[in-house]
């Protein structure tokens, strides 16, 4: 039986709340086998969430984060190559 770990990934909107705390569009938590495997897909989330949508801006931003609550992967819509 394989070792698998829960991520959350949350993808992030451009509006923040009025306590400084990012705005949350989606939160998916996710089992996988290792840390590359939650940010492969989450990467893949990130980029439907910025396709051009009816309501709404596109997402500003994607970051998982570890069973234990740390954030161990961000990158927002500015770390994009080209």
């Amino acid at each position: 039986m394989s070792s698998r770990e829960t991520f959350h990934i949350e993808i992030l909107g451009p509006e923040s709340g009025m306590d400084g705390e990012d705005a949350v569009r989606q939160r998916v938590s996710v089992r996988v086998g290792s840390l590359e495997g939650a940010t492969e897909r989450a990467l893949g989330l990130f980029a439907r969430a910025r396709a051009p949508q009816r309501g709404g801006g596109p997402a500003e931003a994607v970051r998982v984060i570890d069973g234990a609550g740390t954030e161990v992967f961000f990158r927002s819509r500015f770390d994009e190559p080209g």
